[in-house]
């Protein structure tokens, strides 16, 4: 009898730690946020359940093809799925990284390039530097990270960078948006020019191909030094990849209606996605006041998503 006794004390016990375990499980699951961590060369953005979506680099890899001072970029980009979407530093194109905003001919009391060109103004001494870093927001389905960068000729700050980024896993895609707020210590313009400004620099590997909303994108190539030869604006483009070991992904760009007019310097044969809003003139901005720009990216698993949430005006 004493036996029957501690047999069955002994299984409701483990039944009891079981049932404990299990709820001490689901809540965590339930309780899992977005976590912005530490990383080699900057911080990264983990989802609720661990899967990476985008690292945001401020230092450049000691060992890299990065021929750009700056990096304030998000590289790697992945999809839901685990698969890469973005480039940093290919052999052709070595000053592109990543997703990232900048301009190659810039001028403040001295001319300057932040893009990393180096063609139409200086690149010596001219950095942008990171000064903070931070989630300022996280929970189960969204996160919104800060990003503040100064812009630098010398030690001499001449723009003033803040770009708060919102984060989310909708309808098995990661959406992206950034909004970007841009003051100058000085009176700025930025030179009329077929591309520069924000900038998603996509994978060259395996099949690629334009889509807009139409469909299938067959225009042109745009010229680099022809802003008339740029694309039309569109509520969006989309890059989609196939890979040679089949894996299908891709990244949709879209540009904010209340920036400046837009065209689009997109280009199959490096795989840049470019909205451009110096393609139909310059754009000048007071020592003091900020230029708003809005973009959105949806990073896809196999074809572009059908349905999604276009960039509305508020």
């Amino acid at each position: 009898m004493k036996n029957r006794h501690w047999t069955l004390s002994c299984t409701l016990l483990i039944v009891a730690w079981q049932v404990i375990l299990a709820t001490g499980t689901s809540e965590a699951t339930e309780s899992a946020t977005f976590r912005f961590e530490p990383s080699k060369h900057g911080k990264t953005l983990f989802t609720p359940d661990g899967r990476v979506v985008f690292q945001y680099m401020i230092q450049k890899p000691e060992k890299t093809n990065l021929s750009a001072n700056s990096t304030c970029c998000l590289y790697p980009l992945n999809s839901p799925k685990g698969t890469r979407v973005v480039d940093l530093a290919p052999g052709d194109h070595r000053h592109h990284r990543g997703v990232f905003l900048a301009w190659h001919a810039m001028q403040f009391t001295k001319r300057a390039d932040f893009w990393g060109w180096g063609e139409m103004a200086p690149t010596e001494n001219r950095k942008i530097d990171n000064l903070s870093l931070r989630l300022v927001d996280t929970g189960t389905d969204q996160a919104k990270v800060s990003a503040k960068n100064a812009w630098k000729i010398g030690d001499r700050t001449v723009l003033h960078e803040e770009c708060l980024l919102t984060v989310q896993e909708k309808n098995t895609t990661f959406v992206i948006d950034f909004h970007f707020r841009l003051t100058p210590t000085e009176n700025m313009v930025i030179d009329q020019s077929a591309f520069g400004g924000f900038c998603v620099k996509s994978r060259q590997d395996g099949t690629r191909t334009f889509f807009d909303p139409q469909g299938k994108v067959d225009l042109a190539a745009p010229h680099h030094l022809k802003p008339e030869t740029d694309w039309p604006n569109a509520p969006f483009y989309d890059y989609t990849f196939v890979l040679p070991s089949g894996k299908k992904a891709g990244i949709m760009v879209m540009s904010g209606p209340e920036n400046p007019p837009t065209r689009w310097h997109n280009l199959l044969s490096i795989a840049m996605i470019n909205p451009c809003i110096v393609a139909a003139d310059s754009v000048q901005i007071e020592k003091g006041k900020t230029l708003s720009l809005k973009y959105r990216l949806i990073v896809h698993d196999g074809p572009r998503p059908e349905a999604f949430s276009p960039l509305t005006r508020k």
